[in-house]
């Protein structure tokens, strides 16, 4: 059994005689009387199933103007008009099947807006309904997930140690580098000295009596024996001095 829903009320509405259509651009609310409104009353806004129902009734005793049975909307049993959003044309049917067309109008344009959202909820829902419905008579094709013949899948897979750090990769590619470099041969600590100055070809090497052979630089350094003789030859003049003060 099917419930009637009320969708909304409006406790006031216009209704208007409008003339024939024109043109193909529309309905036009400046072309009707707006001031002197045919009949005034109430809006009622119904659902039973997916059938929509816009009922005209009596403000004080409810009873029915007329009925406008909705089966789409936009469509051709509610219409807005083109030069206004507080207007619209509506479809009006009586029990024997004839139809006329009557302009329908509201005082303030939220009331209009309510309309619209009304119309539109409902029959996105009877959208809804109707998939619905479909898909319970029709079998619904399953997605294949399975493997076909001769098809294989990668994976590369990285393990997390329990202290949140990397462990070595499945694939063995990572065995045994830890991802810090090794110390370069020979050990930390050890550096090489530099290369001795090689000697100019020629140059004679001058040696102070008083450096031992032990004592002697390497090699062709001429800066270090001259400072050698040097202080070798100034040590035999302080002794001389010496000797010739005590004589």
């Amino acid at each position: 059994m099917e419930y009637e829903s009320v969708l909304i009320v409006k406790p006031e509405v216009f209704i208007y005689k409008i003339p024939p259509r024109a043109s193909n651009r529309g309905y036009r609310a400046a072309d009707w009387n707006l001031k002197e409104p045919t009949w005034t009353g109430r809006m009622r806004l119904v659902a039973k199933g997916t059938a929509c129902i816009l009922k005209l009734e009596d403000k004080t005793s409810g009873a029915l103007f007329a009925n406008c049975p909705i089966d789409t909307y936009p469509g051709v049993a509610i219409e807005a008009v083109s030069d206004s959003s507080r207007y619209f044309v509506i479809r009006v049917q009586d029990d024997n099947g004839r139809s006329a067309f009557l302009g329908l109008g509201f005082g303030d344009r939220s009331d209009s807006f309510d309309l619209n959202v009304a119309l539109q909820d409902h029959f996105k829902w009877v959208k809804n309904q109707e998939q619905i419905e479909k898909e319970k008579t029709e079998p619904k094709q399953e997605l294949d997930l399975g493997f076909k013949e001769g098809e294989t899948i990668k994976i590369n897979m990285r393990i997390t140690k329990k202290d949140g750090s990397d462990g070595p990769s499945r694939t063995g590619k990572n065995k045994g580098n830890s991802g810090v470099l090794p110390p370069p041969p020979g050990g930390l600590g050890k550096i090489a000295p530099p290369p001795a100055a090689a000697a100019s070809p020629g140059a004679t090497v001058r040696t102070s009596p008083g450096v031992s052979p032990a004592h002697r630089p390497s090699g062709g350094g001429s800066e270090w024996t001259d400072y050698a003789s040097a202080g070798g030859n100034q040590g035999q003049q302080n002794s001389a001095n010496a000797n010739w003060v005590q004589f």
